[in-house]
């Protein structure tokens, strides 16, 4: 590695939307357990950054209504810089992860956030988090909730929205 190179820690922050229900419930309601409704964000460059219904958000780490994240997964180090990734989030905002495009089980805020992380450090986000919308709808409830679960969009408040026409705390 070269010594005039830095390098910037990539976490992962993991927050369950439901807090704690759908470990509760998963089993009655879809007949498998679940330990969660996981929502996740990327932070490096002491900024948490995440996708939702209003595109690709920024806030300080923990700074979303979610607050603390329940867990924090060390995903590694990266050499890219935070102007080459403000940039690739830019291209991404305008493109792939616009607010439109959000779609609960096929384009949301973990499909986001393993993306960046591959960019940053060449690994996926835990497949737990990836693969839970295909858990949810293999099931019958699943199916049936479909329609009205995939009209909610997801955008915590308190971030600031990027490459946004208006750039405005959401």
């Amino acid at each position: 590695m070269d010594p005039n190179c830095s390098t910037f820690s990539v976490q992962l922050y993991i927050y369950d939307l439901s807090r704690g229900m759908a470990r509760q419930l998963s089993p009655i309601m879809l007949g498998k357990q679940l330990d969660g409704i996981w929502h996740t964000s990327v932070v490096v460059y002491g900024e948490e950054f995440f996708f939702g219904g209003v595109g690709i958000s920024s806030c300080t780490p923990g700074g979303t209504m979610l607050g603390p994240p329940d867990s924090v997964v060390e995903l590694g180090d990266t050499e890219v810089t935070e102007e080459i990734f403000m940039d690739y989030l830019s291209s991404l905002g305008e493109t792939t992860y616009r607010g439109e495009r959000y779609r609960l089980f096929e384009h949301n805020c973990n499909t986001f956030t393993n993306e960046v992380a591959q960019f940053l450090t060449g690994r996926n986000i835990p497949s737990y988090i990836t693969d839970l919308p295909s858990e949810v709808l293999s099931t019958p409830f699943g199916q049936v909730l479909r329609p009205i679960l995939d009209s909610i969009h997801i955008a915590p408040p308190g971030g600031n929205i990027i490459n946004s026409q208006n750039n405005h705390q959401s």
